[in-house]
C-alpha cells in the first residue's frame, strides 16, 4: 500500500483548538455581529494528510471519462473533477486520529487509523465507485461519526441544540457553484447541498444535476412506449425513469425535426463519374450516403486587380483525414481565371499542409495569383461584409468507414436555401482576448452560425416546449387520481407541470450541445475524423475551414448524442437528498451555519459569463425561458457584478484588479461569517503564472498573490495548500497556454486575539516549523513538481497565525513577501539536506548543477574534487564518473552497468542509487525498481531525499526532460517502496 502522503500543519500536541471567542455574522438573523461561545474544534483530516498521489491519479484518469459523466451533460469551464471535489470534501468533514488521543493515544495507533481512512479514501474517489453503495455508505458513515464526536466536544455550548445536533449534519454550501461538481459530490456523501451563482447557465447545470433529480427519484416514465411494454414494473432507481423520458422525447424531438428540415439536409449521390476517377468510391458507385459533416472554406475577394471579382479561400490546410491508410486531403484546381475544389486519396503533398496561410495570424495567399493578403486586409474584407464561404468537401457515413467526396452544387444550393425563422442578435463583448470573429465584421452571435445551423437550432429550441408539452399530457395521463401537483417546478412543484418542466430542462441542453457542434467556429479533426466543438477552449477564435456537423446524424455533434448523454448521466446520479441551486451573487451570501467548499473564479483566465452568452440565448429562445423566468429576465448573462478581473470591462487592468480583490474580499468575508464554526472551508484555487515585480517580493503570480491577499484580509487563517492536478480541461486547453497549477486552500477563521510578530519572530518560526513539515512531505512521497507549493502550506498556516508580520520600519509584510520567504526557507531547508549525502554524491551534485552530463575540464572537475578531500579517479573508481582526453562528464543513468548490486558495492554512493533506480525503473518497470530499492536498503530515504533535490536543480534551470525523470522515481516511490516490502516477505519465506 502506499505510503501516506503527511502534511502537518497545526501544533501537533494540540487535541483542540478552544477559541476564547468568535465572532460571527447572522447567526440570529440579525444584522449585527454576536459573541459566540467557545467552540471546540479539531483537526481535521485534510488540515494533516491525504493519500494526494491517488487524488491526482484518479482526477487525471477522470479527464478521459465521458459515458455518464456530469461534464457531459453541458459544458462548464474548468470543471472540478469529480474525484477531486469528493476525497477534499471527505478530508474536510472527517476528524484526524490525532486530534483524538482518547481514541488513539499513541502515533502509531493514529498512523494506523489515519491509513484506514486512506484505504476508504482511495476507493472512494475511483470513477467506477461512484455509484458503489456500500462504499459510500461507508465513508458517509465516517462523516457522521465525526460530526458526531464534534457534537458531544460542544454538548453544553449554549448553541447546541442549534448548532451541533448530532442526528442532523449542517447542510453544504457552494457560493460559487459552477459547473456543480463539488455540489453534487457534497449531496453523494450524505450532505444535503445548497449552490448558488450569479450566472443562470450555471444555476440550471445545479438544477439539473443536485435540485431536479431528488425530486422524482424512483418514479416510473411516463412516455405511452413505456407503459405499452409494462416498463414500469421495473424498479426504476434514482432518476432512471427521468432519463428513459429524456430519451423518449429527445428521440420525438429529433423525428420531427427530421419532418420538418430533413430537406436542407440531402444525401449525396456517388457517381460512375467519381468512382472512374477514385478507385475507393467504386464499390459506392450509384449509392445515396448519409452526409455526416460539410467543410466549408471562407472566402475573401482576391487583392490582385486581374482576380478582384473571385472570392479565393482563406485556408489554414488542405488534410482532410491523416489516418494511416485513409490519408485524403483537397486539391484547389486553377481554371478559367477561377478555381475548383476536388478531394483525392492516398498521401498527401507536403503543400496541402499550410493551405493558402502564410506566417502566422490572418496572413494568407491568392489561390489563383499567390498573392499575399495581409491580416489587414482580411479583416477590412470582413468588416465590409465582403467575407463568404465556398464548400470544399463533403464527409459521408460509408460502410464502417468515413467517404471524403467533392463538393457538389446541388449540396450548396441546398445549404443556402435556408431561412431562420429567429437569430441571436446579441451582440459578443469586444474583447479580443476571448472573441475573435467580432474582428472580421461577425459581432453577432448569429454571424458565427450558417443560415442552415440558424435553421436547425431554432427547430430545435421551439420543439423544447413542444416536447414540454407532450410530456405534460402523458404524466397527467398516469397521474395518480386526486391530489395531482399544479405548481411548476420553479415553485416547488413535483407533479405532471414540474416532470414536464425537468424533461424540457434536459431537452434544452441537448440543443445547447447541438449548438456547440452546429456553428461555423467548429473544424474538422483530421485524425479522429470527427467535428471538434465551437469551444476546443475556455474561447470563440476564428476558424478558417469550418466543418458543418448534420445535427440529425448519429454521430460527431448529432442531437441524439446530448440527448443519450443526459440520459446517461441521469441515471448515474445520487438523486438522494434534497438539494437546490439559487442565481446569487456571492457578495451577497447567506445561509443558515454551513459547511463550504468552493471553487471561485480565477483572477481573468476565463470570462465565465461573456462565453455562458453563447448558450444563454438558446436557452432563452427555448421553452426553459418560461420554466425559470428570473433567470432570464435579462437579455445577456449578468456581468457588472460578476468577480472577473476583466480590464475591458472595468476601464484597464488596475481597476480590474482592484474590483477583483474588493469583491472576492466581500465574498470571503460573507462565507467566513456563514460557514460554520466545527470546519475548516476548502477554497480551490486554479491560476497562469502571470508574473510582475511585486513591493517587497520579487517577481510575483499576481493572481495568486491578490487571491491569497484577499483571502488572508477578511480573517482567514490559512491551514493547508495542497497542490492537486485536477484541471479539467478535456478538449480546452491542449494547444493555449493553460492554468498551470490547480491549489486547494484550507482556512479558518483567525482568532480574535492573534497578535502581531516582527519580520525576525516569522523568520524564525519558519525555520523552526517548515523542515519538520517538509520532511513529512518527502516521506509522503509527493512529486517534486509540487512540493514548493505543498510548503507554502506550512508556511502560510505561520504567516496567516499572527495578526500581521511588522518590518523593522513598521510597514507591514505583503502576501508576496510571505511568499518570497517561505520559498527561500524552502531553499535553504533543500540545501541542508545535501549534508547527510557522501562526498561523492555532493561533489556530483555541484557538477550536475553546473554542468549535467555534458563534458567539461579535467582541471574544473578535480578542483571541485580537492574541495571535497576527494579525487577525480576516487569518482571514476565510484562508477559515477567517465574521465579521459582532459575531459570529464557524468555517466548517464543508461550508461551505468546493469550488473550493478548495492549490497557488494565498496564505493557505494547514493548517486548512483537514485541513477540506477532512475535506470531501472525507465528500462525494466516498477517491479525490477522495486526489488532494487529492497537491496539498497537503509539508505533509501537518502536516495528519495536526493531526487528531490535534484528535480529542484532542473526545474529551476527549466531541463525538463531531465525534470521528469527525478519527478517519476519520486511519485513511483510510493508504490516501489510497497514492491520492496512484497520482495522483502519474500525473500525471507525463502530462506
Amino acid at each position: 500500500m502506499p505510503l501516506p502522503q503527511l502534511h502537518s500543519l497545526h501544533r501537533a500536541s494540540a487535541h483542540y483548538d478552544t477559541t476564547k471567542s468568535r465572532f460571527f455574522h447572522g447567526l440570529l438573523g440579525a444584522s449585527d455581529f454576536v459573541v459566540v461561545a467557545a467552540v471546540k474544534t479539531v483537526r481535521k483530516l485534510i488540515e494533516v494528510a491525504l493519500p494526494l498521489d491517488a487524488i491526482n491519479e484518479a482526477a487525471a484518469r477522470e479527464k478521459s471519462i465521458r459515458h455518464g459523466h456530469p461534464s457531459t451533460l453541458h459544458l462548464w469551464w474548468a470543471r472540478r473533477p469529480l474525484a477531486a471535489a469528493r476525497a477534499v470534501l471527505f478530508g474536510q468533514l472527517v476528524d484526524d486520529p490525532s486530534s483524538r488521543p482518547e481514541l488513539f493515544p499513541t502515533k502509531a495507533e493514529q498512523d494506523g487509523e489515519r491509513e484506514r481512512l486512506f484505504g476508504i479514501l482511495r476507493e472512494l474517489v475511483k470513477w467506477e465507485n461512484t455509484t458503489n453503495e456500500a462504499l459510500l455508505d461507508a465513508a458517509r458513515e465516517e462523516i457522521r461519526e465525526s460530526w458526531r464526536r464534534t457534537c458531544a466536544d460542544n454538548a453544553d455550548h449554549p448553541r447546541a441544540a442549534e448548532l451541533f445536533d448530532p442526528e442532523r449534519l449542517p447542510a453544504f454550501h457552494d457560493p460559487f457553484a459552477g459547473g456543480g461538481a463539488i455540489p453534487l459530490e457534497a449531496q453523494r456523501l450524505g450532505l444535503e447541498a445548497h449552490a448558488s451563482d450569479l450566472n443562470p447557465v450555471a444555476v440550471l447545470i445545479n438544477k439539473a444535476m443536485i435540485e431536479i433529480p431528488p425530486k422524482f427519484a424512483g418514479r416510473p416514465p411516463v412516455n405511452p412506449e413505456s407503459r405499452k411494454a409494462a416498463l414500469t414494473a421495473k424498479d426504476w432507481k434514482g432518476a432512471a425513469g427521468l432519463a428513459e423520458d429524456v430519451r423518449f422525447y429527445g428521440q420525438w424531438m429529433r423525428d420531427e425535426a427530421e419532418r420538418r428540415i430533413g430537406h436542407l439536409y440531402p444525401k449525396v449521390r456517388v457517381t460512375d463519374e467519381m468512382a472512374a476517377e477514385r478507385p475507393d468510391l467504386e464499390r459506392y458507385a450509384g449509392r445515396e450516403l448519409t452526409v455526416i459533416a460539410w467543410l466549408w472554406a471562407r472566402t475573401a475577394r482576391s487583392p490582385n486587380p486581374a482576380f478582384a471579382d473571385v472570392d479565393v479561400p482563406l485556408v489554414s490546410n488542405f488534410l482532410l483525414s491523416t489516418k494511416k491508410g485513409q490519408e485524403a486531403w483537397v486539391e484547389p484546381l486553377i481554371e478559367d481565371d477561377g478555381y475548383k475544389f476536388d478531394v483525392r486519396v492516398g498521401a498527401p503533398p507536403d503543400s496541402t499542409r499550410s493551405g493558402t496561410k502564410i506566417g502566422r495570424g490572418a496572413s494568407f495567399r491568392c489561390v489563383i495569383s499567390g498573392t499575399p493578403m495581409a491580416p489587414d486586409y482580411i479583416k477590412a474584407e470582413g468588416l465590409a461584409g465582403r467575407m463568404g464561404a465556398r464548400l470544399m468537401a463533403i464527409v459521408a457515413e460509408g460502410d464502417r468507414q468515413r467517404i471524403y467526396l467533392p463538393p457538389a452544387a446541388e449540396q450548396e444550393r441546398v445549404a443556402g436555401g435556408a431561412s431562420p425563422a429567429w437569430r441571436p442578435d446579441l451582440e459578443m463583448p469586444n474583447d479580443r482576448r476571448w472573441f475573435s470573429p467580432p474582428l472580421y465584421g461577425m459581432p453577432r452571435y448569429a454571424d458565427i452560425f450558417t443560415e442552415r445551423q440558424l435553421t436547425a437550432l431554432t427547430t430545435f429550441a421551439d420543439l423544447v416546449g413542444e416536447a414540454r408539452e407532450k410530456a405534460h399530457q402523458d404524466a397527467i395521463a398516469v397521474e395518480r387520481a386526486g391530489g395531482v401537483d399544479a405548481r411548476p417546478l420553479r415553485e416547488g412543484g413535483s407533479g405532471p407541470v414540474a416532470y414536464a418542466d425537468a424533461v424540457a430542462l434536459y431537452c434544452a441542453f441537448a440543443v445547447d450541445k447541438g449548438a456547440n457542434y452546429w456553428s461555423s467556429l467548429c473544424f474538422w479533426h483530421t485524425s479522429r475524423s470527427i467535428t471538434v466543438s465551437a469551444f476546443g477552449r475556455q474561447a470563440l477564435p476564428m476558424i478558417w475551414e469550418y466543418a458543418e456537423a448534420h445535427p440529425n446524424g448519429a454521430r460527431s455533434g448529432g442531437f441524439l448524442t446530448g440527448i443519450e448523454q443526459a440520459g446517461r448521466v441521469l441515471d448515474a446520479l445520487p438523486a438522494t437528498l434534497r438539494g437546490s441551486a439559487t442565481q446569487l451573487d456571492a457578495t451577497r451570501f447567506k445561509c443558515a451555519k454551513g459547511i463550504v467548499s468552493t471553487d471561485p473564479p480565477y483572477y481573468d483566465n476565463i470570462g465565465y459569463a461573456d462565453l455562458s452568452d453563447f448558450f444563454y440565448v438558446w436557452l432563452r429562445h427555448s421553452a426553459v425561458r418560461s420554466v425559470f423566468p428570473e433567470l432570464f429576465a435579462t437579455l445577456a448573462v449578468p456581468k457588472t457584478e460578476e468577480l472577473v478581473a476583466t480590464p475591458y470591462r472595468h476601464g484597464g487592468r488596475r481597476e480590474a484588479e482592484a474590483f477583483f480583490r474588493r469583491g472576492m474580499s466581500q465574498a470571503l468575508r460573507r462565507i467566513r461569517e456563514h460557514t460554520h464554526p466545527a470546519f475548516p472551508i476548502t477554497i480551490y484555487y486554479a491560476f497562469k503564472q502571470a508574473e510582475q515585480k511585486g513591493d517587497d517580493t520579487g517577481v510575483v503570480s499576481t493572481g495568486w498573490e491578490t487571491f491569497l491577499d484577499a483571502v488572508i484580509s477578511c480573517g482567514f487563517e490559512i491551514t493547508g495548500t495542497w497542490p492537486m492536478r485536477t484541471e479539467y480541461t478535456g478538449n480546452l486547453k491542449k494547444t493555449v497556454s493553460a492554468l498551470a497549477s490547480s491549489i486547494v486552500l484550507v482556512c479558518r477563521q483567525r482568532p480574535t486575539d492573534a497578535r502581531n510578530a516582527s519580520w525576525r519572530d516569522f523568520r524564525e518560526t519558519l525555520e523552526r516549523e517548515l523542515p519538520p513539515a517538509l520532511v513529512e512531505l518527502q516521506k509522503a512521497g509527493i512529486a517534486p513538481v509540487d512540493l514548493a507549493q505543498a510548503a507554502i502550506g506550512p508556511g502560510m498556516a505561520v504567516f496567516t497565525r499572527f495578526a500581521g508580520v511588522l518590518y523593522s520600519s513598521g510597514k507591514e509584510m505583503t502576501v508576496g513577501g510571505a511568499l518570497a520567504l517561505i520559498n527561500e526557507v524552502l531553499d535553504e531547508t533543500l540545501a541542508e539536506q545535501e549534508g547527510d549525502f557522501d562526498a561523492d554524491t555532493r561533489w556530483a551534485m555541484a557538477w550536475f548543477d553546473e554542468h549535467h552530463f555534458d563534458e567539461a575540464d579535467f582541471g574544473i572537475a578535480e578542483t571541485l574534487a580537492t574541495a571535497k578531500n576527494i579525487s577525480v579517479p576516487g569518482l571514476v573508481e565510484a562508477g559515477i564518473l567517465r574521465s579521459g582526453g582532459g575531459r570529464v562528464r557524468l555517466l548517464r543513468p543508461e550508461e551505468l552497468p546493469e550488473d550493478w548490486d548495492p549490497v557488494t558495492d565498496r564505493r557505494l554512493t547514493v548517486w548512483e542509487m537514485v541513477h540506477h533506480l532512475v535506470r531501472v525503473l525507465e528500462g525494466d518497470g516498477e517491479l525490477a525498481a522495486g526489488q532494487l530499492l529492497r537491496r539498497i536498503g537503509g539508505q533509501a530515504e537518502a536516495a528519495r531525499d536526493l531526487a528531490y533535490r535534484l528535480y529542484a536543480i532542473c526545474d529551476r534551470q527549466k531541463r525538463a526532460a531531465e525534470a521528469r525523470v527525478y519527478n517519476s522515481l519520486v511519485t513511483s516511490w510510493p508504490e516501489l517502496a510497497r514492491l520492496a516490502r512484497e520482495d522483502h516477505g519474500r525473500q525471507q519465506r525463502l530462506q
